[in-house]
């Protein structure tokens, strides 16, 4: 036996072990008293996956997990590393991973962009719907400043491209201006014909979000998370008039130091502080008077000040978050011609979310667009560019 091979050796010493009934091998196993015995079917090599998809991957299987399964296959059946080969058949059957997700998950770097003046780089998306109120609104229509964090927010009935369209050039851009660059989320109100023929009307730069990743577009939905808790506070027992407490949040935001900046978005815009009503219930110290000219160079040198602190802010905030971020994440491996898990939460026409699964594969990497952001495609179906934190590496042995 010293010129074969370490399974054939294996199956040598289990030779008082190995029974022939009705010409087919079995080997028998006893337990440790002694007391009971079974025999397993000596599988060859040809036929494991078919054992393993009858008893993992078939409705009589299950799809359970390596424990069950191991001790389903070794009530019946026998061969050379069978451990191994259930605990790499369950981890990698496509089905499992599908509903539970892959054990190898992605996840890339904070990507920075910082501006340097108001009104430079706008964010906009709409929160809602929420309870109709009596005038007949539904949604808000969120805007912000990624320089000063200005907020605005505007009530409006309905989500279509025309509504949002017509209330951001009336009451954003024909209040502040036109911004350099906008950026939304993938809603089908913001890359629609008229949304897009405004932009490019108007010279804007316009962005978004990669598709299931609103981490990208983080600073406004921050704050529609704020304006819910606020509105809930107020509204939580006449739901139908909080477009009436909307301004008054307004008001408490604007007026409230920014943790990025470390000013209020008040102070960075008009370079004093904002007027509360209490200032005017328990007096406020008058501000000395000055002549128009004395006022202008006296804003112009505080909004310079402000502005030059407030870079410096974050610089340094998002320096942190970044070391913060990226000491859990990772460069992605993916290259061009990789099978990839794609992450689609989306629900399915006619299913239930609670029997769907999430992960769809295999996706062929086609292109990387930049560090985190991947062009992929599973035929026929059109390309799709996703950020690489909704990947995953496909390894599946069943093909």
């Amino acid at each position: 036996m010293a010129s074969y091979g370490p399974v054939t050796k294996k199956y040598w010493a289990l030779w008082d072990s190995l029974k022939l009934h009705n010409g087919v091998l079995y080997r028998k196993w006893e337990s440790d008293d002694g007391r009971s015995f079974r025999l397993q079917l000596v599988v060859p090599r040809s036929r494991v996956e078919n054992v393993l998809e009858e008893l993992h991957s078939s409705p009589s299987g299950g799809h359970f997990g390596v424990m069950k399964t191991t001790h389903k296959v070794r009530e019946r059946f026998y061969w050379d590393k069978l451990k191994s080969d259930v605990d790499k058949w369950c981890r990698t059957c496509s089905t499992c991973t599908a509903r539970k997700g892959p054990n190898t998950r992605t996840r890339g770097r904070l990507q920075r962009y910082n501006v340097g003046a108001p009104f430079e780089r706008i964010a906009i998306d709409v929160l809602g719907p929420l309870p109709q109120t009596t005038n007949g609104n539904k949604y808000i229509l969120v805007v912000m400043d990624y320089f000063t964090k200005w907020p605005e927010a505007y009530v409006i009935p309905n989500q279509e491209a025309t509504t949002v369209a017509e209330a951001l050039l009336q009451d954003w851009i024909c209040r502040f201006g036109v911004p350099l660059l906008l950026h939304s989320d993938q809603g089908t109100n913001f890359t629609s014909a008229v949304f897009t023929g405004l932009m490019d009307l108007l010279g804007v730069t316009k962005t978004r979000t990669t598709p299931l990743h609103p981490q990208s577009d983080g600073m406004v939905e921050r704050l529609n998370r704020t304006i819910l808790n606020h509105l809930s506070l107020f509204t939580h027992r006449n739901q139908n008039d909080w477009d009436q407490k909307l301004p008054l949040f307004l008001l408490a935001y604007r007026s409230a130091v920014h943790e990025t900046t470390g000013l209020s978005p008040f102070q960075m815009l008009m370079g004093r502080e904002l007027r509360l009503p209490c200032d005017l219930l328990f007096g406020r110290p008058p501000d000395d008077p000055s002549s128009p000219v004395e006022y202008l160079e006296d804003l112009k040198a505080r909004l310079e000040y402000v502005h030059l602190f407030a870079r410096e802010r974050f610089d340094i905030n998002t320096s942190r978050m970044k070391t913060r971020y990226d000491a859990k994440s990772h460069e992605p491996a993916f290259k061009i011609g990789d099978k990839v898990w794609f992450w689609n939460p989306k629900r399915r026409k006619g299913l239930s979310p609670k029997l769907q699964t999430f992960w769809e594969g295999p996706y062929t990497v086609v292109k990387q667009l930049n560090d985190v952001v991947y062009r992929i495609q599973k035929k026929p179906c059109k390309p799709k560019v996703v950020h690489c934190d909704k990947l995953a590496p496909y390894n599946s042995a069943h093909e």
